[in-house]
């Protein structure tokens, strides 16, 4: 008798559509992961329009729009895919995806995968909305708008795996996620741009691990970031995600937290 030969892709992809299945199930992950980020820009709108964004080269749809991505990635990709590796892990799927034929990045990548399309789609959902509510334009430096998009997803599912080897429960990771989600909203440019806040302050937000992205992303809007501005933001990004993948491998739980 012939086996039937599979590929990582072939693999991934089944493991991802039986992930999506179970992620339309959970009505509470599902409204976080699409409706949040599109209320949460109205916030920031508010929020900027005391500021005198003039002054420091700024429009309202170039901070609202990044933010938005920002929102998405934190909400659609990160806090999603946190809750999904806790609920697998406590009801031993993952234990048991192990003992076949996927690889371990293959097992986290596949039940990545909704989650990073969700995010992406809504990603681009969004960017449409602001370019045409708020007349944005398109951006002037695409490169780099694409570089922060795909650095940012690249790091919330990494910081997402490391997050969920510190949380017990799916309820529980309502708490474990407030820090990264917090301080990314707060610090890394998403309600107050860098260049509203002191030098110095601005200098510790820029090793946060979301700050990279959004820089990036304001960045491909504005078209004013020079090649030597945009290497500490690819630098700082780029080491953010070797530490979580090392973390991942270090940390990461595929059984039951007791």
């Amino acid at each position: 008798m012939s086996t039937a030969v599979t590929t990582p892709v072939g693999r991934m992809t089944a493991l991802a559509r039986a992930e999506l299945t179970l992620l339309g199930r959970s009505k509470g992950t599902l409204f976080a992961a699409l409706f949040v980020p599109l209320v949460l820009p109205v916030s920031v709108r508010e929020a900027a329009k005391g500021m005198d964004l003039a002054e420091a080269g700024l429009t309202l749809g170039t901070v609202i729009l990044p933010a938005s991505i920002g929102f998405s990635l934190l909400y659609a990709v990160y806090t999603t895919l946190v809750a999904v590796y806790t609920a697998r892990r406590e009801e031993l799927v993952l234990k048991r995806l192990r003992t076949g034929e996927l690889k371990d990045t293959e097992i986290l990548a596949g039940a990545a995968l909704p989650a990073v399309a969700t995010g992406l789609a809504q990603c681009l959902v969004l960017t449409v909305g602001c370019t045409v509510l708020l007349d944005v334009g398109a951006p002037r430096a695409p490169h780099l708008a694409v570089l922060g998009l795909l650095l940012g997803l690249v790091l919330c599912a990494s910081l997402a795996a490391v997050t969920a080897a510190l949380t017990r429960t799916v309820e529980s990771a309502q708490v474990t996620t407030l820090p990264v989600t917090l301080l990314s909203m707060i610090f890394s440019g998403m309600f107050i741009p860098l260049e509203m806040l002191p030098d110095r302050m601005a200098s510790v937000c820029e090793l946060l691990p979301l700050t990279p992205v959004i820089t990036l992303l304001r960045g491909g809007w504005t078209g004013e970031l020079s090649a030597y501005e945009v290497i500490g933001p690819v630098l700082t990004g780029l080491a953010w995600a070797v530490l979580g993948v090392l973390a991942v491998r270090r940390w990461f739980r595929w059984e039951p937290r007791h």
